[in-house]
């Protein structure tokens, strides 16, 4: 649970092939981080249900209804050309991207 209400907190950013899923989460906050995140909400059927674009440092952000938060760095919404209502597939990798 201290591992989920961390996320990103004292870590270096994500790379650009990089995000973190947080579930469950309904709210994310940027307390004490030093750099902005993209994030997308999204519910148990993984459809996006917000968008937040570039959270600076020190604010929060937050979708009632929704399951899961995935962070990612500042950009992705914009270069992935993310909208509310799409439907996200996840799909993870091992550190040698297999």
């Amino acid at each position: 649970m201290i591992e989920r209400m961390q996320g990103l907190l004292g870590r270096p950013p994500l790379q650009p092939d990089q995000a973190l899923l947080i579930s469950p989460c309904s709210s994310v906050h940027t307390f004490f981080m030093t750099y902005a995140i993209d994030l997308a909400f999204i519910n148990k059927n993984w459809k996006i249900k917000k968008l937040v674009s570039s959270l600076m440092p020190f604010r929060m952000a937050y979708s009632p209804g929704t399951t899961m938060v995935v962070e990612m760095p500042v950009g992705t919404i914009e270069q992935l050309k993310l909208e509310t209502g799409m439907t996200l597939l996840w799909e993870e990798k091992d550190a040698f991207g297999l």
